[in-house]
């Protein structure tokens, strides 16, 4: 009797124990780590980011692929796009590895003028256990200059990576897309992170123009993918502002049964919020939980989705980085309170440090349900180490969660 009153007491006191802990906010730390190191006076790496294929790694654990391009000093002038990966969750990795399939090629017609794709974000799909990747394909003249001229110029494409043979498709352009009133002359799903649904549809966010338009507005398409190809469905709300150069590279999460679209602005960043992905209430400006401006602006900010939290990673004013160019380092983390669309200036973090110079277009990934990484590169153009520390590293911030985070496949 006695010892199945203390078995039961034990039980109780374990199940108190779980609510507790699941009533607490989940928190992080955070490690930086580097992936890569080099400095060129020709280029410096550029649009790191990463995508986890569950169960292809060492141990069960995942494989992560990083995309990863050149800067090539002019003014968004990209290479093509190369890869590196990793088997043991970044103790060591491969690559660069440059792939053919995804290298510059020629305009049909006009050998003067060269085709790469840039702003790349690869994402799995576990449906079809194929990785996409998204970006904007650009053109670029015998200078480098990138050319608007003729409509789609900046147009949406993307790869499929077949991790089975380990090929990658040449990239291509989205099919069948409507023209809304001319709006879709640029396409451009650039620096963006999308959502795939359960249904295996994808949730696209990007910017778009007229013909000769400066300020954009973005939108999110809908698309079909059967392994192969991708197909467009509908799109949704075209988002405006009369500011700067409008609202751009938009990035989107999903978080109890609400869309989340984040949007860069050339003086503040936005927030919009939606219960389908496609149609979406008023837009805010980030702001603190105490009122004041976020102080992100003009760079692009992203989401780290977990099962108890939804958080922001952003660049600010405010973080005695007056000397960097609108000031893009360090890079923080911070929870977002969703129901008032604020950032929690409590749990912010510093993820990537500041060393001297401004870090460039970065990515955010869940890698394991106990870590996620937020991805980025020192931008260095000369070659030479800066006297604050900054040498060319490309960088992977581990994220370690102080709670698993369920939506993240468990090592196999």
């Amino acid at each position: 009797m006695k010892l199945t009153f203390a078995i039961g007491i034990a039980i109780l006191v374990a199940q108190m124990s779980r609510l507790i802990s699941a009533a607490e906010p989940v928190g992080f730390q955070v490690e930086p780590s580097v992936a890569l190191r080099e400095l060129n006076p020709k280029f410096c790496w550029f649009h790191p980011r990463a995508a986890a294929i569950p169960g292809l790694g060492n141990n069960g654990q995942p494989a992560v692929i990083m995309t990863i391009q050149k800067h090539l000093i002019a003014d968004d002038h990209y290479s093509g796009l190369w890869v590196m990966r990793t088997d043991d969750l970044g103790k060591t990795w491969s690559g660069p590895k440059e792939i053919p399939e995804l290298a510059w090629r020629k305009e049909t017609g006009n050998d003067k003028v060269d085709l790469s794709v840039a702003d790349v974000t690869p994402q799995w799909h576990a449906k079809t256990g194929k990785l996409i990747a998204l970006g904007i394909q650009v053109r670029y003249n015998e200078k480098g200059i990138a050319l608007l001229d003729k409509p789609r110029s900046y147009d949406f494409a993307y790869t499929v990576y077949d991790p089975k043979t380990d090929h990658w498709t040449v990239w291509r352009n989205l099919d069948d897309v409507p023209e809304p009133a001319g709006k879709f002359h640029t396409l451009a799903p650039g620096c963006v992170q999308s959502v795939i649904k359960d249904d295996g549809t994808l949730l696209v966010p990007l910017y778009m123009t007229g013909p000769g338009g400066t300020v954009y507005d973005s939108t999110v398409l809908h698309l079909g993918f059967d392994g192969d190809k991708l197909t467009y469905l509908e799109h949704g709300d075209e988002l405006a502002l009369a500011s700067g150069r409008g609202l751009y590279e938009p990035s989107l999460a999903y978080y109890q049964n609400k869309y989340y679209l984040t949007l860069r602005n050339d003086s503040k960043a936005y927030v919009a919020v939606s219960e389908d992905g496609l149609k979406y209430g008023p837009i805010h400006a980030w702001t603190f939980d105490d009122g004041a401006d976020l102080g992100s602006y003009n760079t692009q900010a992203h989401w780290l989705v977990h099962s108890e939290g939804l958080f922001l990673s952003y660049t600010r004013r405010g973080a005695d980085n007056d000397h960097i160019p609108r000031n893009r380092a360090p890079i923080f983390l911070a929870r977002v309170d969703t129901e008032k669309l604020r950032v929690i200036r409590s749990t912010e973090q510093v993820l990537l440090p500041e060393r001297g110079v401004m870090l460039g277009n970065f990515g955010a990934s869940n890698i394991t349900p106990g870590e996620s990484w937020v991805t980025d590169s020192e931008y260095i153009v000369n070659g030479q180490k800066h006297p604050k520390g900054a040498d060319g590293s490309t960088w992977f911030a581990r994220v370690k969660w102080t709670q698993p985070n369920t939506l993240v496949p468990a090592a196999r």
